[in-house]
């Protein structure tokens, strides 16, 4: 057993110790879009910086908790901020809360981000459900020593999104007020915005929307046999697409006045699992 393991084992024993509930859904939420984990009940909060071994959240928006309990009568996990590659983080620390879910129990993941928009037919503010990723820019998660406990050295990742998941996620694009449409995800290391060359040529690879997270731990989680769900907040357009320089302020702003749609959207499909 790698001494990386064991480091799992000892955070998931600590979680274990201070809840009640037994998981089967976990949830990461993105940039400015915490306060979902507001909506849970008999909610239990563990800060990120008290759980053995766990990274630390470092970027404005991410609060860094655990926040567990039961949300639209699902026992939840959910991961009020992540952790990124940009940050100086390796990629198996960047995957730890995904790994620590899996030895919790939970067996499906909802994955949220705030992303930049490249489609031209794309809109500031929207929701995207994430179809497939590219994720060719960056070293996989799996890259080292294989995890046996968790998957095999070669996963597939044919269905790295769940179809059934995409489908039920697609049945509620008319329960809310903004635009819900489908698409590839593509990662960019960060914490730099893409240029508009750049961009270009991710449009011309097929991509959809670019973000600095998520596809590292999808591949986590496929890798653990977790059903993922995926779904973009398009926060800006992507460099280039329109004649402005970008900001993070403009990426939280954004999840600011989207948020009650975001919501409502992940809860109604949290309603169905």
């Amino acid at each position: 057993m790698s001494s990386y393991f064991k480091q799992l084992e000892e955070a998931t024993k600590y979680i274990k110790d201070r809840i009640t509930i037994k998981p089967t859904i976990g949830l990461v939420l993105g940039s400015g879009l915490g306060d979902l984990s507001d909506e849970i009940e008999e909610k239990v909060e563990i800060s990120y910086k008290d759980i053995p071994h766990f990274p630390v959240s470092t970027v404005k928006g991410h609060d860094g908790k655990l926040v567990c309990g039961t949300l639209q009568g699902k026992q939840v996990v959910t991961m009020k901020g992540r952790f990124h590659y940009y940050e100086g983080y390796d990629l198996d620390k960047s995957v730890f809360g995904i790994r620590v879910m899996k030895l919790l129990g939970i067996n499906k993941v909802i994955i949220t981000n705030a992303a930049g928009g490249i489609n031209l037919d794309f809109e500031e503010g929207m929701l995207m459900i994430i179809t497939d990723h590219i994720g060719l820019f960056a070293p996989s998660t799996l890259r080292g020593e294989n995890l046996e406990e968790f998957g095999p050295r070669f996963p597939d990742m044919t269905f790295a999104y769940d179809k059934e998941l995409i489908n039920l996620a697609s049945s509620h694009i008319n329960d809310i007020n903004i635009p819900v449409k489908k698409g590839v995800y593509t990662f960019y290391r960060g914490p730099n915005f893409e240029t508009p060359s750049e961009i270009k040529a991710l449009r011309i690879l097929g991509a959809d929307a670019v973000g600095m997270s998520t596809v590292p731990e999808v591949i986590a989680a496929n890798h653990a046999n977790m059903r993922v769900l995926g779904i973009s907040c398009i926060t800006n357009m992507a460099a280039g697409v329109i004649q402005k320089k970008l900001s993070h302020q403009e990426v939280m702003d954004t999840t600011t006045r989207v948020k009650s749609d975001f919501i409502k959207f992940v809860k109604n499909i949290l309603g169905e699992l």
